[in-house]
């Protein structure tokens, strides 16, 4: 087992919810603060600071825009200044941890980091753990909510103002990009997962193969050939009888055991070099149960142990 301790963190929180239909999740980063996240952090040996939150205007005052991708050239503003703050981290030897928010944050996110490996002549992988592909694009959208569009944006194809985010494209290498958790897909999304090849671990193949042999593949997949791996947790991959606070919950989930497996097998391997935790919703939570389930996710992928 890698040495996952006394590493240096630094927390950001991007309280969007311009990405999505349902109000709340901008609240995430303060639930999931409540819950003593960076105490236990720091418990656990680690050198944490906590950078405040991205400000984000309200979507009261704001315009949806033309086109289906509601909030598009709004949401990359943020995005853009959350780049920087993810590159900057891992300039500093830090850990990005990204609190949010919905999970159109993501963009941002991973193009700051991968900018950074980028520089290095180097490149990252992804574990993406959701209920959903979030592979649409806003021709193939239902609904025109960017956070069910980021993976097609770190793929290279969607909204000109959310691909303009990076300064390069793709921002990440589709056969390094892995999803787990799916079970509630667009049809447009099975197309363009058929198309561009990306490696899928649906609930069924859980079901068949167990999570440690999906997530023993998915670890091999997204650390081949790179520097690391990025980890994006929607908190609706968890059943909602586990994770009831989230906007788009579906039930078949992960349990709440199958969660901590996955984060304790990543930290295993010492390779994680980001982590984000998106979509958590209070408004919509019981007594913060899903905020503080993310919070224990993020410690087992920190290297918190039972024994």
């Amino acid at each position: 087992m890698a040495n996952t301790h006394g590493r240096k963190i630094s927390i950001i929180g991007v309280p969007m919810d311009l990405g999505s239909a349902r109000r709340g999740v901008d609240m995430g980063p303060s639930a999931v603060r409540i819950a003593n996240l960076q105490e236990k952090l720091e418990k656990l040996g680690h050198t944490v600071v906590d950078r405040g939150n991205i400000e984000i205007r309200g979507r009261e005052s704001l315009s949806e825009g033309t086109g289906n991708a509601k909030y598009a050239a709004e949401i990359a503003k943020p995005l853009k200044v959350l780049s920087d703050l993810t590159y900057q981290a891992c300039k500093e030897g830090s850990i990005p941890l990204i609190l949010g928010g919905d999970h159109s944050l993501s963009i941002g996110s991973v193009a700051g980091i991968s900018k950074f490996y980028r520089e290095k002549k180097e490149s990252i992988g992804m574990i993406w753990f959701d209920a959903h592909a979030d592979i649409n694009t806003p021709e193939t959208s239902p609904s025109g909510n960017v956070h069910g569009m980021p993976v097609a944006h770190l793929l290279g194809i969607g909204n000109k103002d959310l691909l303009a985010v990076a300064d390069f494209q793709p921002i990440l290498d589709k056969t390094k990009v892995v999803l787990v958790g799916l079970r509630d897909l667009d049809p447009g999304e099975k197309e363009t997962i058929r198309k561009l090849g990306v490696t899928c671990f649906t609930m069924r193949e859980i079901d068949e193969m167990g999570m440690r042999a999906v997530m023993e593949q998915s670890i091999k997949i997204a650390s081949n050939g790179t520097s690391g791996i990025h980890v994006s947790c929607d908190m609706d991959w968890i059943d909602p009888a586990d994770a009831p606070g989230v906007g788009t919950p579906v039930r078949g989930g992960g349990s709440y055991r199958e969660s901590h497996l996955c984060m304790e097998l990543i930290a295993d391997t010492g390779k994680m070099i980001s982590i984000e935790v998106t979509e958590v919703n209070p408004v919509l939570d019981r007594e913060n149960k899903t905020a503080a389930l993310a919070a224990e996710m993020l410690l087992s992928a920190f290297g918190l142990r039972i024994l």
